[in-house]
């Protein structure tokens, strides 16, 4: 497939670049304005008996809108909320919220003072030092996604000159967390694109070959808008995803976009034509991406097993932004490629282009480094085991939260005005706990009441009363109080639920702190049944693409090492709390969600690594390297590459470290601390000395599993020489499968370099077909064919 899928590009290569670019661009079209479709919505379960208890309420009730916002008066130093003045100045605005907002400000629900459409409330709205006072605005809106674009019209249109004035509420909180992603996307195009420019010119030491990625990475970012877009007419799509897509999609795309240009710019310089260099690019290093991209949605799409909208929509985001970076990689990329054909190194730095050799980079730091590890492999193993094992006891103190305004800097002014209005009117706090009780026997209620007030957990003061009757025609009550700590309800909420009631009543726990209760149960219940369906998938893709049963469950191993030090770290840092002063946010436990998103995230990474990795290690394995040799050259051949994949990655995630929404450092230290402990330890480190011990084990599958692999053809190509005076393209993956094991084993000198290999029964012609690894074709004379073969020495490449 990828074999015509190369001279199709090629042949149709400026049909290809008009209908990828043209399609991604009206994607992108598509997309505009997708702000006004994201909701503030999804982190809850909505099957949970809570969200139950809430969509039972708002059938019979309507949608509750007490508390989309919440505007705090403070009257001046020696003032009273009772001065007429005062008070005047704050009516008037009341009275024209609605009516020069009819579409945005439905009325005023309550308020200290009289107002036109408001209930008169003072009791209730009044601090006792008459210092204070509030109002509560109701947005109009249906659903979440509606009411925070109302709000966002608006929300400007509380202030008050000469009085001062803190705004906060659901919708304030919600905008406030919308903006700050905003915020950080709009620092990783300021910070992180000219960055990420610098590296690639770096790395290809011209302005041509630098800009092809980017290219790729911004058409990416501007076809998964509109797809996003296309998912939020079937489904609320969280406002995070715009973050992750921007985040993941741009610095995947980058990085297919490097090995793809990388590896074309490889067979140039071992004099092929643009031709057959596209062809053989697209052949392996394309091979390659659609594998890591499609093992990459395969860890995605275990979010989807979990009912909170969040993740679906996170995974839907996620998903196409790899699709289309993969995509474009693939389709887009080579026929760029076409065009330019050695044009691709234009306007460079000579120096920094200078390429070099297979035996020079089998040979380099890269190589040599592989070299000493395999020499050493229990004492580069060990130590580093125990490290990692070491950075993962943090867990152990691992908690799970809700998305507050707690995640905004201590100095947020929306957070500021939360506080204030949870220190002065602590019973009217936005996140009480519900009672919604179904009985036809209004007599039943008090009873239950009376119960429901000696719960524990409850504020102090805060007692649970029937404030209206139900509507005509309907039997459902509803009753609230303030809970004393929201994040730790869990014995307020047990406690409720077990009460005993009547045959005939049932009694629905609900509220913010009950939603957020039930959404931690079902992720605990899932999260094993998620990590199992992604690392079975995964393993399942691997064996496919490698032939080897050992090498996927070394892969998971790894993996899993790696992500349980990653979440270790994170755990020191923002659960316990370890420079939340230098980062500027409140220490705090994690949004269950943003959890599953990082597991994912690092998961699908790490494998994504692995896979750039192995393929190159099986592709000299299938020429006939022994194990030792084969992971010398793999590792060597891609050391550089992974290292500057990871960098980049590093720069685009890294921006959003100075995020000021604690959820987004999160992320961002999580990928970093993922990507350094893969780049480095796993990859470089640890993968050279496990297959060192494994040996020929590494290539281990059985007899039955092989045939299926060489059957359905997922693995490496082999490819011959394709120079004038060479043979035909051939591909051996059915023929040379590499779990067959070599018959001996290369030594190596002290420089790191393979010594020659004894004569085999074969007689063999080395044929040089690229800067990384040479092949070898069978004379006509040879003895009876054998399913081993040898690979060429330096001296024989020479020769």
């Amino acid at each position: 497939m990828f074999t015509r899928l190369g001279d199709a590009v090629y042949r149709f290569r400026w049909v290809v670049i008009g209908f990828v670019v043209g399609a991604l661009l009206a994607l992108g079209a598509y997309g505009l304005g997708l702000d006004d479709h994201l909701s503030p919505g999804g982190l809850d379960d909505p099957t949970s008996p809570s969200s139950q208890a809430a969509q039972l309420k708002d059938r019979t009730y309507g949608r509750s809108h007490l508390s989309d916002v919440l505007v705090l008066y403070t009257a001046p130093e020696g003032g009273s909320i009772d001065d007429p003045a005062f008070g005047q100045k704050v009516v008037d605005n009341l009275n024209r919220l609605p009516r020069q907002h009819p579409d945005q400000i439905s009325k005023i629900n309550a308020a200290y003072w009289k107002t036109d459409t408001g209930e008169y409330a003072p009791k209730l709205m009044g601090s006792p030092d008459k210092r204070h006072a509030f109002a509560a605005v109701a947005i109009t809106g249906d659903d979440d996604t509606t009411t925070m674009r109302h709000f966002r019209e608006v929300k400007d249109a509380f202030a008050i000159d000469g009085v001062t004035v803190q705004v906060t509420g659901l919708q304030p909180i919600g905008g406030a967390l919308f903006d700050t992603m905003a915020q950080d996307q709009r620092r990783m195009e300021v910070l992180a694109l000219p960055a990420v420019a610098i590296l690639l010119f770096v790395i290809f030491g011209g302005v041509v070959a630098a800009s092809l990625p980017l290219i790729v990475g911004g058409l990416t970012i501007v076809g998964a808008t509109g797809i996003v877009m296309v998912i939020t007419k079937f489904a609320d799509v969280n406002s995070f995803v715009s973050a992750v897509v921007s985040m993941i999609g741009f610095g995947l795309a980058i990085d297919y976009g490097l090995f793809i240009v990388s590896r074309f710019r490889e067979e140039l310089a071992n004099g092929y034509d643009t031709r057959a260099a596209v062809r053989r690019t697209v052949m392996t290093a394309g091979r390659t991406v659609a594998s890591s991209a499609t093992m990459i949605i395969a860890a995605s799409s275990g979010m989807l097993l979990f009912p909170q909208g969040f993740l679906k929509s996170v995974a839907y985001g996620t998903m196409a932004a790899v699709l289309l970076a993969a995509l474009t990689a693939i389709t887009l990329l080579p026929a760029m490629l076409s065009v330019l054909g050695p044009r691709v190194d234009k306007w460079g730095w000579k120096r920094l282009r200078k390429t070099k050799t297979a035996h020079e980079i089998e040979t380099g730091f890269w190589g040599r480094l592989t070299t000493w590890v395999m020499r050493h492999p229990l004492k580069v193993m060990l130590p580093l085991t125990i490290l990692l094992l070491l950075l993962i006891i943090p867990v152990k103190n691992l908690a799970f939260g809700g998305l507050d305004e707690t995640y905004l800097p201590p100095d947020n002014p929306t957070r500021v005005a939360q506080a204030d209005f949870d220190r002065y009117f602590p019973l009217r706090k936005a996140d009480p706990i519900e009672l919604v009780i179904v009985t036809d026997n209004p007599s039943n209620v008090g009873p239950i009441l009376s119960q429901a007030n000696q719960a524990p957990g409850l504020a102090p003061r805060a007692i649970f009363a029937i404030d209206q009757t139900p509507p005509k025609g309907t039997n459902v009550w509803t009753t609230s109080a303030a809970i004393a700590d929201s994040n730790n309800a869990g014995a307020t909420i047990d406690y409720l639920r077990s009460m005993e009631v009547p045959d005939d009543v049932q009694v629905l726990v609900g509220g913010q702190p009950a939603i957020q209760h039930d959404s931690v149960d079902t992720l605990v219940a899932r999260l094993p049944w998620m990590i199992l369906l992604v690392v079975s998938v995964t393993m399942l893709l691997m064996f496919l693409t490698f032939g080897s049963v050992v090498l996927p469950i070394k892969a998971a191993l790894m993996s899993a090492l790696g992500l349980g030090s990653t979440l270790g770290i994170l755990t020191w840092i923002f659960i316990d709390g370890h420079g939340a002063s230098l980062l500027n946010f409140t220490a705090q436990p994690i949004t269950s969600p943003v959890l599953v998103l990082i597991i994912a995230i690092i998961y699908g990474l790490s494998i994504d690594y692995e896979v750039f990795l192995l393929s190159r290690m099986v592709e000299a394995r299938t020429q006939g390297a022994s194990t030792t040799e084969a992971v010398r050259i793999g590792t060597a051949q891609t050391g550089r590459i992974i290292t500057a994949a990871a960098l980049i990655l590093l720069v685009v995630t890294g921006a959003f470290a100075f995020s000021d929404l604690v959820m987004m450092q999160y992320i961002a230290f999580g990928m970093v601390s993922a990507l350094f402990i893969d780049a480095t330890v796993l990859r470089m480190l640890l993968v050279p000395a496990t297959m060192k011990l494994l040996g020929d084990d590494c290539w281990w599958a059985p007899e039955w599993m092989k045939k299926i692999q060489q059957k359905i053809g997922l693995g490496e190509p082999i490819l011959d020489d394709e120079l004038p005076g060479g043979g035909e393209m051939i591909d051996l993956v059915k023929t040379t499968p590499i779990t067959d094991p070599v018959t001996e084993q290369i030594a190596l000198l002290p420089d790191g370099t393979p010594a020659a290999r004894p004569r085999s029964s074969l007689r063999v012609r080395p044929r040089r077909i690229d800067s990384e690894t040479p092949t070898v074709r069978l004379d006509d004379a040879t003895a009876p064919i054998s399913r081993s073969t040898t690979r060429s020495t330096p001296a024989a490449r020479n020769s």
